[in-house]
């Protein structure tokens, strides 16, 4: 697919829209750019969403579903009461929830578009899992990380400041100890040109060695 998939178009929207969204992040200002956002960004992207799904499955050789994240906040327990996201995020998990495999997230924000992967929030046995495979494989994952060319994106919950037990804190692989999970973000380059489905394929190709890692030594 070229620029015709008519997703580049959609990019664009975003970007416009959520801008000025964030100079505006009001109901005022959104209830009557509601269609503008419905027609040009949402609808799109939920198409964009069906589509990547079925690429990160044929891709994979594993079912994958999309989910797009709501524009509406929920504000209950934050302190910050606007009430809108000003970006487009959709994430690509796998079609197994009980299984903790590393999943896809997908990004668009003004000045910004990325694609990631991984496993955030591990929680007992998973995390334990975690640091048993940095601690055996920790030299290979480095040198994966280093060939996908990607950086360490810190969503999910904050890192431990110590490295635990029964890990010592002079430990090669602390710092990868110390989180509770792992996210890994490339840009999504030449979308324009490209399309943006060929262009996230691509991003997406350059984090399948580091899928194929956690999948079969995680």
């Amino acid at each position: 697919m070229g620029q015709t998939d008519g997703f580049v178009e959609m990019i664009d929207a975003a970007n416009g829209f959520f801008t000025e969204l964030r100079a505006n992040n009001t109901k005022d200002w959104f209830e009557p750019q509601k269609a503008r956002f419905t027609d040009r960004i949402r609808k799109p992207a939920e198409f964009f969403t069906d589509v990547m799904a079925e690429e990160i499955s044929r891709k994979t050789g594993a079912p994958h579903t999309g989910k797009l994240f709501r524009i509406y906040r929920d504000v209950r327990f934050s302190r910050d009461k606007t009430p809108y996201n000003a970006h487009l995020h959709i994430f690509l998990a796998p079609a197994d929830k009980d299984a903790p495999a590393p999943g896809f997230f997908f990004a668009c924000e003004p000045g910004a578009l990325f694609l990631c992967l991984g496993m955030i929030d591990l929680q007992k046995g998973d995390l334990l899992r975690w640091r048993a495979f940095v601690d055996s494989w920790g030299d290979l994952l480095d040198d994966t990380l280093v060939a996908v060319g990607g950086t360490l994106a810190d969503y999910g919950p904050p890192a431990l400041k110590r490295v635990p037990a029964p890990h010592g804190a002079d430990h090669p692989h602390g710092d990868l100890l110390k989180r509770k999970g792992l996210v890994v973000k490339v840009d999504i380059e030449g979308w324009r040109e490209a399309g943006l489905v060929r262009a996230t394929n691509a991003a997406v190709d350059r984090l399948l060695p580091l899928r194929k890692l956690l999948v079969e030594r995680f």
